[in-house]
């Protein structure tokens, strides 16, 4: 299974509204999430608004393609634009700035058969 991080910008000014949203994400959006794959998915927050995700998946592009071809998804993605700068008009899932892994513990573990 891939590893992928992504970053988004939140709004500061909204930033505990948006935190305050996915302290009781809806169970639905839980459950599309599960069925299209997305794995081991945190989000973490700085301060000034900064929005740091991490996923595990095996295909993120096919994760992301299944997740917009349902309705919760649709519906989370309109409610969440709000809070994010820089979208250009795409919504919050379709505007990730994916990070390169250049290091991962295990990984490393297994390749020198220390794992």
């Amino acid at each position: 299974m891939a590893r992928y991080c992504f970053l988004l910008q939140v709004r500061p000014e909204l930033l505990a509204e948006y935190e305050e949203r996915h302290r009781a994400v809806w169970p639905e959006m839980l459950r599309a999430l599960r069925d299209t794959g997305w794995r081991n998915y945190s989000i973490f927050a700085r301060s000034d608004g900064l929005i740091v995700g991490y996923v595990e998946t095996d295909d993120l592009a096919a994760a992301q393609r299944a997740m917009a071809a349902t309705d919760v998804n649709t519906r989370w993605q309109a409610a969440m634009s709000k809070y994010f700068v820089g979208l250009d008009g795409r919504g919050p899932d379709e505007s990730f700035l994916l990070l390169d892994e250049i290091f991962n513990l295990e990984d490393q573990l297994a390749r020198n058969g220390a794992a």
